[in-house]
């Protein structure tokens, strides 16, 4: 493995991070800065955090930065069901 990008974790954040953003600009002027702000923030720090961790020497630092990315995915989980909720 040469660099993040060949994580497969780190892929799927990035398609992941695609879907939001093409979703956040269907949601009503109102939510740009609430939830499309949180949303969008949360699915950066998703790929964000993976590879921050991947550029770690120590392998404990590494596994820190996967959970940290692993909380942003449960974060942007709760945001899909307030927007659900939201309409």
């Amino acid at each position: 493995m040469k660099s993040f990008k060949d994580l497969e974790a780190w892929k799927k954040g990035r398609v992941l991070r695609g879907d939001i953003s093409v979703l956040t600009k269907t949601f009503p002027v109102e939510e740009k800065f609430k939830l499309v702000d949180q949303l969008i923030r949360a699915s950066r720090s998703v790929t964000a955090n993976l590879a921050e961790g991947y550029g770690r020497f120590h392998y404990q630092e590494n596994i820190q930065f996967c959970r940290v990315s692993r909380g942003s995915l449960t974060e942007i989980q709760d945001h899909i069901t307030v927007a659900y909720d939201e309409g």
